[in-house]
């Protein structure tokens, strides 16, 4: 019975610091564009030659 007193803040305190943690990076633009990083993958190599080319 002790053991709870010592797990159920410990857990409140886990969920709290992700949720302040999630709300702080989505404040920051961490999920703003979530289909170009998975596009640029795919023309990375095309970028890079032209990239070369100028050089």
């Amino acid at each position: 019975m002790n053991v709870i007193y010592i797990l159920l803040p410990l857990s409140l305190l886990l969920g709290i610091t992700f949720l302040v943690i999630f709300i702080w990076s989505v404040k920051k633009g961490q999920y703003d564009d979530l289909s170009t990083p998975a596009h640029r993958m795919l023309f990375d190599e095309e970028y890079e030659n032209k990239k070369r080319k100028n050089l």
